[in-house]
């Protein structure tokens, strides 16, 4: 089978399927009651669609060979012949047409009794036929007059052009040659019963879950079917391809919208139109990775694997899929900025949901401190800001003054005049009690103490006036000290240690990176923001100043989002700005947290992190070296920072990922990274 050849747009020259990806489709084709061969011929037109969109399972709607309105020509022989023979005809054309899995409905009688079924399509050969477990028979439907429910069936195969094929709701379609690819068949009613028969096949191994349904349209039915299918996509951890037949079906009494949906874990990725008059096809690629990491990690769902009754596992029926290698764009969207919400109607509902998270946390830590104040440190920078927001809510919650949050802002040889001012106005707005420390006396102690020349300047006798001014005047490319710049954060910590319960600012990327000071800003009584991305930061804070302030707090908080993100540590250049910049040393936070959703969230590999960074469209602001040189560093950072991690203070998880040694991730700080590092630095195509 042939395919459209060129460069593919975003294309690495990796094939997706390498990745674990792979294509789905469901169609909605125009059709006619009663017209097999008719029927037939619209089906093999939109497998050639499919094929051009190098679709590689496809699932068609529930009996589109004859029409699922029949009613009682279901009992007439030459409908159910020409059934049978159209089926053998998608088969033997279809081959030199789609490459791919079809799956098509169809009545078939067996023991003497009719089954609506699903054929699973190959290559030329019927693999499998799928009969409808749940018949109903309630309200506008009607099927038990013409169809026995697949429990009724005492064969487990037939005959079809003098081939047995496997037939029975328990069969499984299992790829030998694309890893994690297998396909469970359901049809339309069996969703929607208590326990569908899609639990028990995905609890037997498979992946991608595909329905072959009927489902007229009402008012209000959709969100419903919606939500069926995105839930259990998400309770089976699987991909769940939902095809539904449209508008040519017979409407003597209902109407059908051609619904087709495609779902992953609990997200939908694709959704057709209703109601269109012409064949519809809904694509998207799903990842096989990604369910397979989650049913790994999620035990509970092996667990529910035990078969109740000691009943016996699915059937697999193997089959060789040949996928196609070719590089394409993939038919999903990969989010750059995946801790973000989007927007959307409910976007204020999720920030003040974040919100009360962090809120609910600190409450709940504060509801026993009988009125005693609590501590903060407040830089003028986005961490801080958070942190203070969060703070000054709680406050509110608890019917306390503002005024019980003692804020310092503690300037040092680094602190800009940009930042100091901010901190100084989001203190006085926002009503807590500020109080000012000049941290660079004590830090000039403390280093004469250790007898510590800074930047190979002699302490002895030089006052803090005159060492601020000989550091202002160092060149960019000599401000480098690490003992330095950890004195001033230790320096910090320890005066908010010694004045009460000290709230922690630093946020998840940072604990992530380990960019934070070993017993200096890393350490808290409670830190509200340590499950908060920097990305989600910067987000929440431009939210609220946008939808929760006005006047002058709107305007301090907009400036902070607009600072670059520094620790401010090292001197400030003459002129009073920053001369450190965090991004330029450990690279753009928007990639350190995609690095980081990526490789914690579902294990991931670099290389699959990189195929993905390409996608998210980061390749037009980063080339592939400098893509491939910030994910190295991420992942030296996050395997030799470990020992920070190992003893975090209490704070919140809020959303997906957390680095709590309690909670979501325990890992030896004395890990090798070789194994990360020598797989980043390979050539990913």
């Amino acid at each position: 089978m042939e395919h459209p050849q060129g460069a593919a747009e975003g294309g690495s020259g990796v094939s997706m399927v390498r990745h674990g990806f792979v294509r789905v489709a469901a169609a909605a084709p125009e059709m006619r009651v009663g017209d097999p061969d008719g029927n037939a011929t619209r089906l093999i037109q939109a497998m050639e669609r499919a094929e051009a969109r190098w679709v590689e399972v496809l699932v068609f709607p529930e009996l589109c060979l004859t029409g699922y309105t029949c009613a009682d020509l279901f009992h007439q022989a030459a409908l159910l012949r020409g059934a049978l023979t159209a089926l053998q005809r998608v088969a033997r054309e279809g081959e030199a047409r789609f490459s791919g899995l079809a799956l098509v409905g169809l009545p078939v009688a067996v023991d003497d009794r009719l089954f609506n079924c699903a054929a699973v399509v190959h290559r030329g050969h019927v693999l499998g036929l799928v009969p409808k477990s749940f018949i109903p028979n309630y309200k506008e439907f009607y099927e038990g007059r013409w169809f026995a429910p697949a429990a009724h069936a005492h064969s487990s195969q037939i005959w079809m052009a003098d081939e047995a094929v496997p037939f029975g709701p328990d069969l499984l379609f299992e790829a030998t040659d694309v890893d994690g690819l297998v396909v469970g068949v359901e049809i339309c009613e069996d969703l929607w019963v208590p326990v569908p028969p899609s639990s028990f096949l995905a609890l037997g191994g498979a992946t991608v879950l595909a329905n072959l349904s009927a489902s007229n349209d009402l008012i209000g039915k959709a969100g419903y079917r919606r939500q069926l299918v995105v839930n259990q996509s998400g309770r089976c951890i699987a991909a769940y391809v939902y095809a539904s037949c449209g508008v040519w079906e017979s409407t003597t009494d209902v109407v059908f919208g051609g619904h087709c949906m495609i779902a992953e874990n609990a997200s939908l990725v694709a959704e057709s139109a209703r109601f269109s008059p012409e064949t519809t096809l809904t694509v998207a690629d799903v990842d096989l990775d990604r369910m397979r990491v989650d049913r790994q990690r999620q035990n509970s769902f092996g667990d529910s694997s035990v078969i109740p009754g000691g009943g016996r596992p699915p059937r697999r029926v193997p089959f060789a899929l040949q996928p196609i290698r070719t590089e394409r764009p993939l038919e999903r969207a990969v989010d750059a900025h995946p801790f973000v919400p989007g927007a959307s109607q409910e976007l204020g509902d999720r920030c003040e949901e974040i919100f009360q998270l962090q809120v609910a946390g600190l409450w709940r830590r504060l509801c026993g401190m009988e009125g005693r104040s609590v501590v903060l440190g407040v830089s003028g920078g986005l961490d801080s800001t958070l942190a203070l927001l969060v703070a000054t809510r709680t406050m509110d919650r608890l019917q306390a003054p503002r005024d019980r949050i003692r804020a310092f802002t503690m300037p040092g040889f680094g602190t800009s005049d940009r930042t100091l001012a901010n901190a100084r106005a989001l203190m006085r707005e926002l009503g807590v009690s500020p109080e000012e420390v000049d941290i660079r006396g004590l830090c000039l102690d403390q280093m004469r103490l250790m007898g510590h020349r800074p930047f190979g300047i002699d302490l002895p006798g030089l006052s803090v006036e005159e060492l601020t001014d000989r550091l202002r005047g160092l060149p960019d490319e000599a401000r480098h000290d690490l003992v330095f710049e950890n004195v001033q954060a230790r320096m910090r910590t320890s005066v908010l240690m010694n004045a009460g319960f000290v709230i922690g600012t630093g946020d998840l990327s940072e604990l992530a990176l380990g960019w934070c000071t070993y017993n200096g800003d890393h350490m808290s009584m409670y830190n509200p923001n340590a499950g908060i991305p920097k990305t989600l930061v910067r987000f929440l804070v431009r939210w609220v100043a946008q939808n929760v302030f006005d006047g002058e707090t709107r305007r301090v908080l907009l400036d902070v989002v607009d600072t670059e993100i520094s620790p401010e540590l090292l001197p400030a250049r003459a002129d009073g700005r920053m001369a450190q910049s965090t991004e330029a040393s450990i690279g753009p936070y928007e990639l350190v947290d995609f690095f980081m959703y990526h490789l914690l969230r579902f294990g991931f590999p670099p290389e699959k992190i990189l195929y993905l960074a390409r996608h998210a469209r980061f390749d037009r602001a980063y080339s592939p070296e400098e893509l491939r040189r910030w994910l190295a560093l991420f992942i030296r950072r996050f395997f030799a920072n470990q020992f920070k991690r190992s003893c975090l203070p209490d704070g919140p998880k809020v959303g997906s990922i957390s680095l709590s040694p309690r909670g979501d991730w325990r890992m030896p700080s004395d890990a090798d990274a070789t194994l990360w590092s020598k797989w980043v630095e390979s050539d990913p195509t």
